[in-house]
Parts: C-alpha cells; structure tokens; sequence
C-alpha cells in the first residue's frame, strides 16, 4: 500500500516538472564558450601530436643505435671466429711443418736399421758367433 503511494506521488512530481519545464535557448555566449572549447582541443591535440612526433623521433633514433650495435657486435664476433680460424690454421701448419723433419729422420733411421738387420744377418750366415749371440738376443 506504501508502495502504491509512493509510485503516485513520484509519478505526480514528474507529470508536473513536465508541464512546467521550459526549453532553454542556446545563448552566443553558449556558442562562444563551445567555440573555446573546440580551439583548446585543437590546440591539446596539435600538443599532443608533437609529443608524438618527438617519442617517435626518439624511437628512430634509439632503432638506430641499436642497429649500429647490432652491427658492432656482428663484427666483433666475426673478428673473434677470423682470430680463432688463423689460430687453428696456424697451429695445424705449425705441426706439419714442425712434423716434417721428424718424419724424415724416422725413415732414415728406419732405412739404417733395415741395413743393419740385414748386415747382421749376413754376417750371421759367414759367423757362427755372431748367429749364437744374434739368437741368444732374440734377432734371430
């Protein structure tokens, strides 16, 4: 019952302010108030633009740096591997070169022993001595 009561009531003040209420009319100064409003927005969005344009100055200039490191590191890496494949080609020419001489002398020698062995064995043959003390060390 309340409830009913109180919907009337409402329902009355609403009827009632719109039987009352008037149109207001849009002044000049209405006009000239929107008018500011639209330059200053004008003049924010202009600012704001230009701070736009400066951030992305700024990314393009960072874009730039990083590039130009980019390629820094890109050539010290290359200078680095350069640096180690001289080394490698230098330590494998080092060896052979320094083997070679080694080689030789080993052949030589191998050479000399096979003209030993084969001078001790004819001697052998021609000195029955020599055949005892040739086995009894295990040459022959």
């Amino acid at each position: 019952m309340h409830e009913k009561i109180f919907f009337g009531l409402l329902s009355g003040i609403f009827i009632f302010s719109s039987l009352f209420a008037k149109e207001i009319p849009f002044t000049l100064e209405d006009r000239d108030r929107l008018i500011k409003i639209e330059t200053t927005l004008k003049e924010f969005q202009a600012s704001v633009d230009k701070r736009f344009e400066s951030i992305d100055k700024r990314f393009e200039s960072i874009d730039k740096r990083f590039d130009q490191l980019t390629n820094i590191m890109i050539g010290i890496v290359m200078a680095f591997a350069g640096i180690v494949a001289v080394t490698i080609g230098f330590a494998i020419w080092d060896r052979k070169t320094a083997l070679t001489p080694v080689v030789r002398m080993h052949r030589q020698l191998e050479d000399r022993q096979n003209l030993i062995e084969r001078a001790l064995r004819e001697l052998a043959k021609k000195e029955p001595k020599v055949a005892e003390v040739l086995k009894h060390v295990g040459f022959l």
